[in-house]
């Protein structure tokens, strides 16, 4: 039976030519096509699709928070993100979030459609550069499970990012540390500068697989 997939990138030459090369193999059958993060996520609710294909950078919702949303509605669905970014805050975000492949604008035909496979299939499948990297960050984490995870923050900045990994507010910090929500605000932009990440949520989702919160 051949996977379902949907796509969704904001570059409408990309996605109609990703769809139109799809269907040609007569391998998968795509189910839709969506412009944006939020349309991808309505649509994968009502398709119920095997594969959603995302792109990262997106108008409304970016393609990481929309694979959150996908999989919190449809566990089912899987991820792949095929994106044109390859560097290792993409990369690790995606894969908190629950992608299960990654690859990178400029895979052929033959290795999209083994991607789409394998994600439908529930395999986890990254593009060659990628897994060896991959490999290799969590090889380093295995080899030094009691080393510091984010050794580029200050001490009070990692306060602020266990506190946010518990689940805490701007103000429930403050009172907490004893700072101003002014300074609350400061360590936490500094922290997602540091962390390489868009927004609390990729923050914690990165703090939580380092074991804080």
């Amino acid at each position: 039976m051949r996977p379902t997939v949907l796509i969704a990138d904001d570059h409408p030459v990309y996605r109609d030519g990703l769809r139109l090369m799809l269907e040609s193999t007569g391998e998968v059958e795509v189910l839709g096509t969506a412009a944006d993060g939020l349309d991808a996520v309505i649509m994968a609710r009502e398709l119920r699709p095997d594969v959603a294909v995302l792109d990262i950078s997106m108008p409304t919702v970016d393609g990481v928070e929309a694979a959150r949303r996908i999989l919190a509605a449809e566990p089912g669905t899987g991820i792949l993100m095929l994106t044109m970014y390859d560097d290792d805050a993409n990369v690790f975000a995606a894969m908190l979030a629950g992608a299960r492949g990654y690859l990178v604008k400029g895979a052929d035909q033959t290795q999209i459609l083994r991607a789409i496979t394998a994600v439908a299939a529930g395999e986890t499948i990254f593009g060659p550069a990628l897994a060896a990297r991959v490999t290799a960050y969590f090889g380093r984490l295995a080899a030094s499970p009691a080393a510091d995870p984010f050794p580029e923050l200050t001490a009070r900045e990692r306060e602020v990012l266990e506190l946010l990994a518990a689940g805490l507010g701007n103000a429930q910090i403050g009172a907490r540390l004893g700072i101003s929500p002014k300074t609350v605000r400061n360590n936490v932009s500094a922290v997602l500068a540091k962390l390489r990440v868009a927004d609390r949520a990729q923050a914690v989702l990165r703090a939580r697989s380092a074991g804080l919160g």
